[in-house]
């Protein structure tokens, strides 16, 4: 389908640029910008008036829960969930159901991504087999059946000769390793951050140091090996701290952030929302400061989600005991925008941690609305008020701590690979 999308706002990650123009689309890419090319005859034309046009973002952590987890979402539903949110491209850890260990899971996953429609999915293939932590998997058929990295997920590795082997092994394939950095024998049973609130709970504590002991350790094997490390859902003001101070020593790593941990604390515990329970756990007003001041000082490379829905069940019974993680993609966009208003920055400099920076982890291209470059695109109402409410969300999964809250600017159309994957109701809310 050939598709021209007119007066519309494009916002430029690479350039942090601003243009109103027009962009026109063929055979699943952009083949012109401003004017047609000869003899364009669009077949569907999209007035994006005083909308923004934004690259497909990219999710570097989104659980979609399927294979093994169906009873909380599949891949069906939660692509579309990414896809009415602007998001294009998921990442998915490895502790699915069977685990990503082999080709064939890898193969699977991907193949139902695609027969949905909606999102492309990248499997994050195990570091070891079955995440034991003990034997390394089987690293080049991953990467020859799809895998853009290898992890091992929450689970821990059995000691640090067998980590020191694997990120020798996956730097022989130029296999990245993403990481979210904890010390488990600090961080067991805990299920919130150890502070005066994990106290005042009576809930088991998780300290700091947890997540950044096990920095430091990444640290030293990542600069002895020399494989590429990606450090995920960092929490800590010493963590963001330690991983900026590396980055300029030219150490080859990368961090994210998970959209919440920018905008609540620990406090948010004290009515027991079971909402709030995350891993790594929601930390003190002095670490989130922290975080977002690491954002705003450009040291951040990306942003993500870390989207995990769960059925209503599991977060029923008393907090420690239900299951952690939020249902996110409905709010990474909306929160990113806020997040730009309440830092008092343009979301020009939001934007590049949803799309370019992944782009850059994943090595993938880079979105510059260049003739020739896929369409991935996201329209955005950047002035609809709406708020967040069960039925509104997309995703299966409906545990999310920003129930009620209020967002300006919402997702109107996606479009993966030049094709309508979501068009909202003008009449929803």
């Amino acid at each position: 389908m050939k598709i021209s999308i007119i007066n519309g706002q494009i916002l430029n990650p690479v350039t942090r640029t601003r243009e109103t123009t027009d962009l026109h689309i063929a055979e699943g890419k952009i083949v012109g910008r401003e004017s047609c090319p000869e003899g364009f005859i669009p077949d569907l034309t999209l007035d994006a008036k005083n909308k923004w046009i934004l690259p497909g973002l990219t999710d570097l952590q989104a659980r979609c829960r399927e294979p093994g987890h169906e009873h909380k979402g599949t891949l069906s539903s939660e692509t579309h969930a990414a896809a009415a949110n602007g998001v294009t491209t998921l990442c998915c850890p490895p502790d699915t159901l069977p685990i990503i260990d082999s080709p064939s899971v890898a193969n699977l996953i991907q193949q139902k991504a695609r027969e949905a429609g909606k999102a492309e999915v990248l499997p994050i293939g195990a570091l070891t087999t079955g995440l034991n932590g003990t034997h390394l998997s089987e690293m080049e058929a991953l990467l020859s059946a799809g895998c853009i990295g290898v992890s091992n997920a929450s689970q821990p590795i059995e000691n640090l000769q067998i980590l020191y082997q694997a990120m020798q092994y996956a730097h022989t394939f130029g296999l990245p390793i993403f990481v979210q950095p904890c010390e488990t024998t600090l961080a067991r049973h805990g299920s919130a951050h150890q502070g005066p609130v994990s106290t005042r709970l009576g809930l088991r504590g998780i300290p700091a140091c947890a997540e950044t002991i096990a920095i430091a350790t990444m640290l030293e094997l990542a600069e002895a090996t020399g494989v590429t490390v990606h450090f995920g859902q960092i929490s800590t003001a010493k963590g963001v701290e330690m991983l900026h101070q590396a980055k300029q020593r030219g150490l080859p790593i990368s961090f994210d952030i998970a959209m919440h941990q920018l905008f609540l604390i620990d406090n948010d515990l004290l009515d027991f929302n079971a909402n709030c329970h995350v891993l790594p756990p929601l930390r003190s007003q002095q670490d989130r400061n922290a975080l977002r001041h690491a954002v705003k000082q450009g040291w951040v490379d990306t942003l993500c989600s870390d989207h995990q829905p769960h059925e209503a069940e599991a977060k029923l019974a008393p907090f420690a005991a239900t299951e952690p993680g939020i249902s996110s993609l409905d709010t990474l966009l909306p929160l990113a925008i806020r997040l730009a208003e309440e830092l008092d920055i343009d979301f020009d400099q939001i934007l590049p941690l949803l799309t370019l920076g992944p782009a850059r982890i994943l090595d993938r291209e880079e979105m510059a609305f260049e003739a020739g470059q896929k369409a991935n695109l996201a329209l955005v109402d950047p002035d609809h008020v709406w708020n967040l409410t069960c039925e509104g969300m997309a995703s299966q999964g409906k545990n999310s701590p920003f129930l009620g809250w209020e967002f300006t600017g919402q997702v109107t159309h996606t479009l993966l690979e030049g094709h309508i994957v979501f068009q909202r109701d003008p009449a929803a809310k």
